[in-house]
């Protein structure tokens, strides 16, 4: 049987109540039939596989690999998957580091199968990459009910980790924008447009910070590192997602979002001259 979260409410009050029951829903979600299956059989089996033909071969091993780092859509893609594996991310103009979605680096970089021997032998290996498909795929299962879920935990999680990174504000930056779902998140808790994505990635950088600092007085990324702030930014994204969707609120519902919206207001001050700038 497929697992279904509960969520009987959207909204903030949604995130809520996702969050008073994660641990629970979290554990019910790795103890299902099907997650069961696919990690049991990813840890038994991986540490055979030697090269990325190996790994493309196998389907099951395949949709474990790609769910661990949010490309589940990619499995039917073995020619592609198997490009980026092979060539890995050692070379600078490696398949894997010309994409935009540094996700495929991420990938390629966890199995090295350009370092002569892979990760895969590893001992700790296995486990690894089954923790994070069983964190993303409840977060794919969540998505299944609400996308604007998904997105806030998929904002928490990756957004604490890049504001760690040891690298310069201008590379989280990049990287962020490199990283589709947190490009999605950011663009709508800052109220930016659809044509924003087609700017020049110097532009881009420029609008991020200024909005960033338009909110939160801080145009860095590793501001986030701040849970209290982190939090922040993700009820700024569920109420915009929620104005974007149009959805019905009334009565207290509808009262309790025009609060929220009050009290950030002045994220958004400002760049009402033009569509990008402040």
């Amino acid at each position: 049987m497929t697992f279904v979260p509960a969520l009987p409410i959207g909204g903030f009050a949604g995130w809520q109540f996702l969050n008073r029951t994660m641990e629970k829903q979290k554990a019910a979600f790795a103890n299902s039939a099907q997650t069961r299956r696919d990690v049991d059989y990813f840890r038994d089996n991986i540490a055979k596989v030697k090269s990325a033909d190996d790994l493309v071969s196998d389907r099951r091993l395949m949709r474990v690999a790609l769910g661990a780092f949010g490309l589940e859509s990619d499995l039917p893609n073995r020619f592609f998957i198997r490009k980026v594996l092979e060539e890995g991310t050692i070379e600078p103009r490696s398949l894997a580091n010309r994409l935009a979605d540094k996700r495929y680096a991420e990938l390629s970089r966890a199995f090295g199968f350009d370092l002569g021997v892979p990760n895969t032998g590893l001992s700790d290996f296995g486990d690894r990459i089954v923790r994070a498909y069983e964190t993303r795929q409840f977060e794919v299962a969540v998505g299944g009910v609400d996308e604007t879920m998904r997105l806030a935990l998929n904002l928490r999680r990756e957004l604490a980790e890049f504001a760690g990174r040891d690298s310069s504000e201008r590379a989280k930056w990049f990287g962020i924008l490199g990283n589709p779902p947190l490009r999605q998140t950011f663009e709508t808790a800052f109220g930016l447009p659809k044509g924003f994505g087609a700017l020049d990635l110097d532009r881009q950088l420029d609008v991020m910070q200024r909005r960033s600092r338009a909110a939160f007085g801080d145009a860095t990324v590793s501001q986030f590192s701040d849970p209290d702030r982190l939090d922040s930014l993700v009820q700024r994204f569920i109420v915009r997602a929620e104005i974007e969707k149009g959805a019905a609120l009334s009565g207290p519902a509808r009262g309790a979002a025009a609060l929220q919206l009050l009290q950030g207001a002045s994220a958004f001050a400002g760049a009402r001259p033009g569509l990008f700038g402040r």
